[in-house]
């Protein structure tokens, strides 16, 4: 492996830490080498909060090594002010002579100014190391600033004859498609993604809370379809406990102290106008749990990045019909007696 690559490497690993609390900000990590021995490393935590490259040199013990140093980092580093001061400023002020960057910041505000700026100063810098993997560590970060809308993951479970729910449903028993470990990490990924959004039906049937009770980590952004405002108040979507948006047609809601109400029509645009309002809200990504129109929507509209499905042990005989996808499939992995299987769009 070549020794840029290498350490590219490590700050793409460093960089995952911050997956799910960095939001509205990319995932970047950064590594200091010394004579070909890391001295120091970080990666961005939360949003407001130092970046990578800061937490980086903040870790240099003996900071007069940094003259003579080559930083890496797998995001250019920033060239303006938000809430926190350009990293460029920093590299500079510190003399830091060499400079390794994974790929190009899309964010109009940086793209390309950092790179000038540190050429400007002087500064040894490469571009373009294990472009494709950092890419697509930061495929949210991307698609949002890209495409003007969130990176878009269906995610549904299936039993083994194709069906997502049986005929009749005891509310007292509900029927499991998947197992423990496998819910548990459908909760895992609750906590990377920015929002989850689920159709009125879905909520009507199941009354779901919508967070991320079985691993430990921030709830996403509960996005609710009601078109015509069918669900109770005293639904759990309704209970303040997060930040919600319910999407309708019905008269303008007043918005509660979590609960925002956005109007669209309900007609063949229907997908566009959601994505559009998320984009609005600065959502990045967005975890799509059904139900099977909801769902089907999308998929027939092309709006989708990435799709995770469950096929569970049990056959339903019949029941509504799992969602059909055409895409390439990425992963399969075993979870016990369940199998995961990891789609791509072609798009």
């Amino acid at each position: 492996m070549k020794i840029h690559e290498k350490y590219i490497l490590r700050c793409i690993e460093l960089a995952k830490n911050g997956l799910g609390t960095t939001y509205p900000n990319p995932l970047v990590g950064s590594v200091i080498v010394h004579e070909g021995k890391i001295i120091g490393e970080g990666w961005h935590q939360k949003a407001g909060e130092p970046h990578a490259e800061v937490n980086a040199v903040n870790s240099v013990k003996d900071k007069s090594l940094l003259e003579k140093s080559t930083i890496y980092v797998s995001l250019e580093p920033c060239s303006h002010f938000g809430k926190t001061p350009p990293c460029c400023d920093l590299i500079i002020q510190q003399k830091i002579p060499n400079i390794v960057i994974g790929t190009i910041d899309p964010f109009a505000k940086v793209s390309g100014n950092g790179i000038r700026k540190l050429n400007e100063a002087g500064r040894n810098v490469t571009v373009g190391v294990l472009e494709k993997e950092c890419n697509e560590l930061n495929k949210r970060f991307f698609t949002f600033h890209q495409k003007k809308r969130p990176y878009i993951i269906l995610k549904w479970a299936e039993s083994a004859d194709g069906f997502l729910s049986p005929d009749t449903r005891d509310e007292q028993k509900p029927v499991w498609i998947t197992n423990t470990y496998s819910r548990q990490l459908v909760h895992k990924w609750r906590t990377e993604e920015q929002a989850i959004l689920v159709g009125t039906q879905t909520v009507l049937d199941d009354n779901p809370k919508l967070n991320s009770r079985d691993w430990k980590g921030n709830d996403p952004i509960r996005v609710v379809l009601d078109r015509t405002g069918k669900i109770p108040d005293h639904y759990a979507v309704k209970d303040n406990s997060s930040q919600t948006i319910i999407i309708t047609e019905a008269e303008k809601t007043t918005n509660s102290e979590n609960i925002i109400f956005e109007n669209t029509i309900f007609d063949r645009s229907l997908p566009d106008s959601i994505l559009k309002i998320l984009h609005q809200n600065d959502i990045q990504s967005v975890i799509i749990e059904g139900g099977k129109m909801t769902l089907q929507t999308f998929i027939d509209a092309g709006l989708w990045d990435e799709a995770r499905v469950f096929k569970g042990a049990i056959s339903l005989v019949s029941g509504t019909a799992a969602p059909k996808i055409k895409g390439e499939l990425i992963d399969r992995k075993s979870i016990l007696n369940d199998e995961l299987l990891i789609f791509k769009s072609h798009d």
